[in-house]
């Protein structure tokens, strides 16, 4: 019998994760739980790293409630270019950062979003997913959720960039990345090791921020419940876009 890698492990209890009686932040756990379990010595890595960012306020800075929502002009998995400006016209829009396919909280996080996306078109918006990878691999994330929504390829990070929201992984975490089977530089077309701090946004028509979760331990992300009263609490009556005339 072959033994499965570390990262096979991991990804399949992302797998074994998918509980509809749990919670998001629950099913996290039990993979962080999974991570500690088989390998102690990653998972003190990736402490670490956490804790120098949350040392360092990563994410801090980024937009907050009340403020716009720069626009983007992203490509989707298939190539095709999406602007934010033009989503909106359609209603509101929740943004979810990932970090990648290859990463199990991701790909949860993703799965979560596809179970609640009927409900938050029913509230007249959408999802839109955010990833560093190129297409294919953005693809690859939203074919293992089976996702209705699309998923964006912010080449080079230059959108979570332009957020506050970009960090460099550090030399210790790059190592043990690497030498546990989670090698990104080819999913991102870049050998920079940047990611972004998993983060979403719940924007309203008029382009301002509603709701955020930013957290710099990417095993938390913002409870399913959450975003879907964020969606629902927005107000029902059009706001004027932003450079509408007044």
């Amino acid at each position: 019998m072959v033994e499965k890698s570390f990262a096979e492990t991991v990804a399949h209890a992302a797998d074994d994760g998918r509980m509809p009686d749990s919670t998001l932040n629950e099913r996290l756990r039990a993979v962080a739980e999974e991570v500690s379990r088989s390998n102690p010595e990653f998972a003190a890595v990736a402490q670490r790293m956490v804790e120098r960012l949350e040392a360092n306020e990563v994410g801090k800075n980024a937009p907050g409630i009340g403020e716009a929502m720069p626009d983007f002009v992203l490509p989707d998995e298939n190539g095709a270019m999406v602007r934010l400006e033009t989503l909106l016209k359609a209603g509101p829009v929740v943004l979810s950062f990932h970090r990648g396919h290859w990463c199990p909280y991701c790909r949860l996080n993703a799965d979560g979003l596809a179970q609640i996306a009927p409900e938050i078109e029913r509230l007249g918006a959408q999802i839109v997913a955010i990833s560093p990878e190129t297409h294919q691999y953005g693809a690859e994330l939203k074919s293992q959720a089976n996702a209705p929504f699309p998923v964006l390829c912010d080449l080079d990070n230059g959108y979570a960039l332009q957020l506050n929201l970009l960090f460099w992984v550090g030399d210790e975490k790059r190592e043990a990345m690497t030498k546990a089977g989670f090698d990104i530089a080819p999913y991102q077309g870049n050998d920079t090791w940047m990611l972004p701090v998993p983060a979403t946004f719940v924007v309203d028509r008029g382009g301002i921020i509603r709701a955020r979760s930013i957290d710099p331990d990417y095993r938390r992300r913002m409870e399913l419940d959450d975003i879907v009263d964020a969606v629902a609490a927005l107000d029902a009556v059009a706001e004027p876009r932003r450079g509408a005339a007044s």
